[in-house]
């Protein structure tokens, strides 16, 4: 018996085991099996965990905040963007987060880090400790929607990771004169005291503006401070502090380690008779704040300090912080940390890793007067230390010498807020090692005598200004934990940039130069910002290819004045017509669209218009072009108009813009609404010889270019675009808006809906909705009218975006959705992003990079991951019993690692150079046409197969479902693991990977094998 072709064969069926199929009844399965079932599938972490993963000798990423690429870009996707963001308000280095959310969301790693660095040059330090629930993030919008802020830290780390990997250095303000030509003041002596933070960044600011002889003085054998010796590696690698000090010696830093404050007799007053003209002070807080029950106690005996203890864990886990090599202190049973700030959750987090088998952090107060931030605590809770509030320590009890228990009084709040012990209420906690974190202190007694004389306030720190940060003496100034104002690294790098605009004018005073009053501190340069992006077409220079399209960001002539200030490099004015084809537009007119699903807020994939063409006269246009024209000389301004079929008509107007010195024309033949039924418009666009004719009326009349706007809803835009060449149009823009309905409500109203009719008309779609085919247009006529210049519009958000452009054939680029989901500072994305792109492709090093995204690295919630198959042998997913298992396998080989050595020196930093030339904007224009052809010109005979990565793979499926019910069920997916596998059914389609929510987990891979279609039936005789 034949089989029955249109039902699945018996393996095939057993494939679909697993696909979804229609609820016909409801399930049915018992508390007692759920409870068992559950725990196979669990990812997160067992409540009743008894025997927990160790952590002993596991450094690895800890933080909740650490993202990929893919985790970023949705991230980014999520912020609004907002105005006078009060993310940026809170913000102590008052970075603008929502531009540099911005860039990341257009795939500009660059521009986003450019942003960063600028006003914070321990940008990637801040983005991975800053305490940001407390700061930006607590001022976040998206507090008041269910789905929660935005993890900034977590966008400002990966942004700042990317430029890492990109090996790029920093240089000088380009706009500052040669070294040589510098005025005598930029030349004299600066010392800063101690590498932490504070001093890094000021040093940084005064590098940029323009100094030459910055010296730091550090007294240890690493730079980085605090940051280094007692922020643990879990949460702050020494590679990144050690990053971010190469970039500031980028700029001819230098750096003297083993010197400093009361070392080989350095006081403030040597520092002076050595010529030194103003001095800063970062050397921290350096003593721990030691209680009076620990005197006389060491180490030996089980006590530390967190000034002993995190630097000697530092040492043995940071490689390349110093010479030594030294092993994590030996640490086992129970230990107690005492304190409830930031430092007592590292002591405690890092005594796991040193062996500890419990930890209890014990603080004096509740945990609403906990000092740490919630980040930090939760880590520590997740780790299953142990909170003990209302304890006081009281006494420690030594057996043999070594510690063996604390003893503690309970501290009580009385109803007036005030904390009192109670004696009567006795703790008493076994204990093997103790560790106490209570605060630091500024108490050597020779490093103040170095400091005279400086005066010191009553806390024993010196009179700082909180504005200038000027000591008593107006040529020393101070900052970051000395300072006393600074309670986090972010507030220390603040101090150090604050301190270096006042020590900027002191100095200039010095010598009598003039500064602004307002500050101006240079941003953060590489050589990517001396990219040429300008771009020459139809005689015309323009400064970058970005300008404003004929729509709603050129509704008035003070926007485009608002658009050149921001740095467009031209604009299309609104089209305008003459004084008898005035327009009234209707309301309302313009509405999200529907294509990017329940997307409310920017980032709208879509928008939808029944706008007409400006509402103002000729006469107020042509003014406004010449008002603009001598205010902004080297940006180009084009004129857009609109008349009917009437040679008069266009004489008369393009004449007029021409008067009033418009650098072009653009003649909108392609409003697909309102306009087309008064005979203009896309009336004439959509007939090859109304736009032949029309070219050539305007061509008879001014001799400035023109260029014809292009429709899309024609059959063939190519002959359109044929038609105005052969009018005479110096070029044409491609293309106008897509004519559609954008949709219906529930009653069947349309949206937007006019007057109590309700009535509607078909509009303009535009945004990144329609790139496909205004990709399409652009390339289809360069293809046909090679050389032939093309304005690109429709779907351009970004510099990723517009390259594509610019490869299919596009000389400049118009955008408008992108400013109406956002606004016109998005210049500065574009322009970065674009010079960044071009950049790296002179960078051999990162050939494998996808623009700016480098290659995708093998992830779990944006962490690396072991490949356990080459620990083990055999392919483990990550949940439930096979999480356990992973999570065991990879301490037993953190362990075995723990004897091997360390790097002592970090690798010699060399910067990537161009080893090819930095290709320009012309280079570009039309490179991928090579690849665009007939279908017949395709190559069926070099397949690709799908090729899953397990490791990255988080078993949901969605290729397996694809492939079932929209493909050719070529994946199998195990019913215990759900990891995927691809069959040798594999024809390569893709719908796999285009589906697949992780980048990169599946890739396309050459076919090994022939191919060979599955036919169904075998060829009928004389068949191919």
């Amino acid at each position: 018996m034949a089989r029955v072709l249109s039902r699945d064969p018996v393996d095939i069926e057993n494939l679909l085991a697993l696909n979804p199929r229609t609820q016909t009844h409801a399930a049915l399965y018992s508390t007692a099996a759920k409870k068992q079932v559950k725990k196979h599938w669990k990812r997160n972490s067992d409540k009743s965990c008894s025997n927990c993963e160790k952590l002993e000798n596991n450094f690895d990423d800890i933080k909740h905040t650490t993202l990929s690429e893919r985790g970023a870009l949705r991230e980014a996707m999520r912020c609004l963007k907002c105005a006078d963001a009060p993310c940026q308000k809170s913000c102590p280095t008052n970075l603008d987060i929502k531009s540099f959310i911005t860039s990341i969301a257009n795939k500009n790693y660059y521009g986003a880090a450019k942003m960063i660095f600028s006003d914070n040059p321990l940008g990637l330090t801040c983005g991975m400790v800053c305490p940001t629930s407390d700061l930006c993030v607590g001022g976040c919008n998206l507090y008041a929607t269910e789905e929660g802020p935005i993890n900034i830290g977590g966008l400002q780390q990966f942004a700042t990771e990317v430029f890492k990997a990109m090996n790029i250095p920093q240089i000088r303000n380009p706009s500052l004169p040669p070294l040589e030509d510098m005025p005598e003041a930029y030349h004299v002596k600066i010392a800063l005291l101690g590498a932490g933070p504070a001093s890094l960044s000021c040093a940084s600011f005064l590098a940029r503006l323009g100094y030459t002889n910055i010296t730091i003085f550090e007294k240890q054998e690493y730079i980085g401070g605090l940051s280094t010796s007692e922020i643990p590696q879990f949460r702050l690698p020494y590679d990144v502090v050690n990053f971010e000090a190469e970039l500031m010696k980028d700029l001819g830093v230098k750096v003297i380690f083993r010197k400093g404050l009361a070392m080989d007799e350095m006081t403030l007053r040597t520092l002076k008779e050595d010529g030194y003209k103003a001095v800063f002070i970062g050397i921290g807080l350096p003593e721990p704040n030691r209680d009076s029950i620990f005197q006389g106690l060491r180490m030996d005996q089980g006590f530390y300090t967190s000034k002993d203890f995190l630097p000697l864990v530092a040492m043995a886990s940071k490689p390349g912080m110093c010479d030594c090599h030294s092993p994590l202190p030996s640490i086992h049973g129970t230990v107690i940390v005492l304190g409830a700030g930031d430092t007592a959750f590292d002591c405690a987090t890092s005594a796991l890793r040193c062996g500890a088998r419990r930890v209890f952090v014990v603080f004096r107060k509740g945990f609403t007067n906990i000092r740490a931030v919630p980040e930090e605590m939760e880590l520590a809770k997740e780790e299953k230390c142990e909170f003990l509030p209302f304890l006081s320590p009281r006494k420690v009890v030594l057996r043999g010498g070594h510690i063996v228990a604390m003893e503690f009084i309970r501290t009580e709040q009385d109803n007036d807020g005030n904390w009192k012990e109670d004696e009567d209420q006795v703790v008493h906690l076994k204990a093997d090692v103790v560790i106490s974190a209570f605060g630091s202190i500024l108490g050597d007694t020779k490093v103040r005598e170095a400091m005279a004389p400086i005066k010191f306030n009553r806390w024993g720190l010196p009179e700082v200004d909180p504005e200038t940060m000027q000591t008593s003496e107006p040529w020393v100034f101070a900052g970051g934990d000395v300072g006393g104002l600074a309670n986090t690294t972010v507030e220390s790098v603040n101090d150090g940039k604050q301190a270096s605009w006042y020590m900027h004018r002191y100095i200039q005073s010095l010598y009598g130069a003039e500064v602004s009053t307002t500050p101006e501190l240079p941003l953060f340069y590489t050589p990517i910002d001396l990219v040429d992006i300008s771009v020459e077409m139809a005689g015309l220079k323009f400064p970058n290819p970005f300008g404003i399209a004929s729509a709603t960001p050129a509704t008035s002539s003070s926007m485009i004045r608002r658009a050149f200030e921001a740095g467009w490099g031209f604009a299309v004015t609104k089209t305008f017509s003459l004084d008898k084809d005035i327009v009234t537009n209707v309301s309302p007119r313009i509405v999200r669209g529907i294509t990017s699903g329940p997307l409310y807020g920017p980032g709208q994939g879509s928008f939808l218009n029944i706008e007409l063409i400006s509402e103002k006269t000729a006469a107020y246009w042509c003014r406004s072009i010449a008002e603009l024209k001598a205010d902004f000389p080297n940006q180009i301004l084009i004129a857009s108009i609109m008349c009917s079929y009437s040679k008069d008509d266009w004489t008369e107007l393009s004449k007029m813009a021409e008067a009033v010195g418009a650098d072009a024309l653009e003649l909108n033949l392609s409003c697909p609404h309102g306009m087309g039924e008064r005979g203009m418009g896309l009336a004439c666009g959509q007939d090859p010889e109304l736009v032949r004719n029309i070219c050539r009326w305007v061509r008879q009349a001014v001799q400035i270019p023109f260029f014809a706007k292009l429709t899309p809803n024609v059959t063939d835009i190519v002959n359109i675009a044929m038609a105005a060449q052969e009018g005479g149009a110096d070029g044409v823009t491609a293309t106008n808006t897509v004519s559609g309905l954008m949709g219906l409500k529930a009653d069947g109203t349309p949206w937007p809906a006019v007057g109590v009719g309700l009535r509607t008309t078909y509009g303009g779609v535009s945004g990144n909705a329609i790139r496909p085919i205004a990709l399409r247009a652009v390339s289809a006529i360069a293809r046909a009218l090679p050389g032939f210049p093309i304005l690109a519009t429709g779907g351009i958000d970004s510099a990723e975006s517009g390259l594509q452009f610019l490869y299919s054939g596009a000389s400049v680029l118009q955008v408008c959705s992108a400013i109406q989901n956002q606004d016109f500072t998005v210049i500065d994305d574009y322009c970065t992003g674009l010079r960044a792109l071009l950049y790296l492709k002179s960078i051999e090093e990162l050939k494998d990079w996808n623009g700016q995204s480098p290659a995708t690295m093998r992830h779990q919630k944006g962490k690396p991951i072991p490949r356990i198959a080459d620990l083990i042998g055999k392919k483990l997913p990550n949940f439930g019993p096979y999480l356990e298992q992973r999570k065991k396998i990879i301490a037993e080989n953190k362990i075995k690692l723990k004897e091997q050595s360390i790097a002592a020196v970090l690798p010699e930093k060399k910067h990537f150079i161009p080893k090819k030339p930095i290709p320009a904007i012309k280079d570009i224009i039309g490179k991928a046409l090579q690849y665009i052809g007939a279908y017949g010109e395709l190559c069926n005979t070099e397949q690709v197969v799908a090729l899953i990565d397990e490791e990255m793979c988080i078993n949901c499926g969605k290729c397996y479902m694809t492939c079932n019910d929209s493909g050719y069920q070529a994946i199998q997916f195990d019913p215990e693991t759900h990891l995927p596998t691809v069959t040798d059914s594999c024809t390569g389609c893709t719908l796999c990977l285009s589906v697949c929510p992780v980048i990169d987990c599946i890739r396309m891979v050459s076919r090994t094998t022939p191919y060979e279609p599955r036919r169904g039936l075998p060829l009928a005789l004389g068949c191919p």
